[in-house]
């Protein structure tokens, strides 16, 4: 038996304010102290005779028709925020919109194998990877191009295992941003055990695991959540709530608000606006923090949308009508901040004009890059399996080497 979400959907995405948790004491707190009196609010049951919220609480600070909206919880995390830093965030969120849009046109054009789009999870990917600092580690699912853009992987380097010419492209301790996992759920479990670690080498970082709302009905994410909340691991867990788990929509997969689900395990959970990327910087770094300060883990849900299909091999008009994204894209992530930055004079046409072009000059940038990757070598394969060799693996060179030579042979015979 599933329960009917779709009011509470609406009533989260007409961007009423909310907070989570109790409010702190000055503007500026963001002691340990603070995070606690949090962890301890947010799992608090509620008062005897006390009448029970039924609609999910949503952070928001900027609205979708580009206000900024006051929150005593989560201000002093973007206190410090610049018209530099805001339009940084713009540019972020431009910049990665464009590459997935010409990785999605490469995926048409036969360039790649399959694309898996970010579309209109921008802001959840920016705000949080901006939160993040150099000596923490992300722990992605094959959709973060965005905090791949902010831990710095070049943009072209998450190509090559989508065209079929490696297996990842990068080099995850150079940027602490772990390879691409395909398979659902899994790496939060491989951000457990990391976040365990650190936790015993008393290093002062934090580590983030990010997933779908469709890889939170997995055990694997569950036995993490477990783990984590039973050794205290300073490790944020980011679910990209965008609605639809391929074909599968939120309501037919949890009975509560996913951020609610938290509670059971021990560890506060907060829903944020998903296409708020003041907010979704904000919640993050609160959550951060509260790993760093020794706090334990913290559930972020990014209430957001996926405008385009799950993957490149998907087509969203067989399960979902138009209306619904139509109602989506009125709370755009790019467009709110721009009318934010218009308003409060943040930013000229000209900056708009720039960004125009280095965005064209990206999307070439891109295109060459990949049409010039060379093709692997066919036996690398091999030499990545065990390091110091093994039978098996000699023995299926040898078969694999004769079945490519079978080619020339017969090429040869004509």
């Amino acid at each position: 038996m599933t329960v009917d979400s779709s009011a509470a959907r609406k009533r989260s995405a007409a961007g009423k304010a909310g907070t989570t948790g109790s409010k702190t004491g000055s503007a500026g707190t963001k002691s340990g102290a603070a995070g606690a009196k949090r962890t301890t609010s947010t799992t608090r049951a509620p008062r005897a005779g006390a009448k029970k919220s039924t609609e999910p609480q949503l952070v928001q600070l900027l609205t979708p028709e580009g206000k900024r909206v006051k929150n005593a919880e989560y201000d002093s995390y973007v206190a410090g925020i610049t018209p530099e830093d805001l339009r940084g965030l713009y540019r972020d969120m431009v910049l990665t919109r464009r590459f997935d849009a010409e990785a999605t046109a490469l995926q048409r054009q036969g360039e790649l194998g399959l694309w898996a789009s970010l579309l209109g999870q921008e802001a959840a990917q920016i705000g949080s990877g901006r939160a993040t600092r150099e000596d923490d580690y992300v722990f992605p699912t094959y959709r973060e191009h965005g905090v791949a853009w902010c831990r710095d992987v070049d943009p072209t380097n998450l190509l090559g295992m989508f065209r079929g010419v490696n297996n990842g492209g990068w080099d995850p301790n150079s940027n602490n941003f772990h390879l691409y996992t395909i398979v659902i759920g899994s790496q939060t479990l491989h951000a457990t055990g990391y976040a365990m670690g650190v936790a015993k080498d008393g290093a002062d970082s934090a580590v983030i695991a990010y997933f779908g709302d469709g890889a939170s009905s997995q055990g694997d994410v569950a036995e993490s959540f477990t783990f984590s909340a039973v050794y205290n691991a300073p490790v944020v867990f980011f679910c990209q709530n965008n609605q639809w788990a391929i074909s599968e929509p939120t309501e037919k997969q949890t009975r509560v608000p996913l951020y609610q689900r938290a509670q059971g395990y021990g560890f506060p959970g907060v829903r944020v606006d998903g296409n708020d990327v003041l907010a979704c910087l904000a919640v993050t770094r609160w959550a951060l923090e509260r790993a760093r300060n020794g706090e334990g883990p913290t559930l972020v849900e990014a209430f957001t949308y996926r405008m385009g299909a799950h993957t490149t091999s998907d087509d969203p008009s067989r399960y979902r009508g138009d209306e619904e994204r139509q109602a989506w894209e009125a709370k755009d992530p790019i467009l709110r901040l721009r009318r934010y930055l218009e308003a409060s004079n943040h930013a000229d046409e000209g900056f708009f004009e720039e960004l125009e072009a280095e965005s064209e000059a990206l999307g070439k940038r891109v295109r060459e890059a990949v049409r010039a990757m060379p093709d692997p070598d066919h036996f690398a394969i091999f030499e990545n399996v065990y390091a110091d060799g093994h039978a098996l693996v000699d023995e299926e060179r040898a078969q694999f080497a004769a079945y490519q030579a079978s080619f020339a042979d017969a090429e040869g015979g004509h």
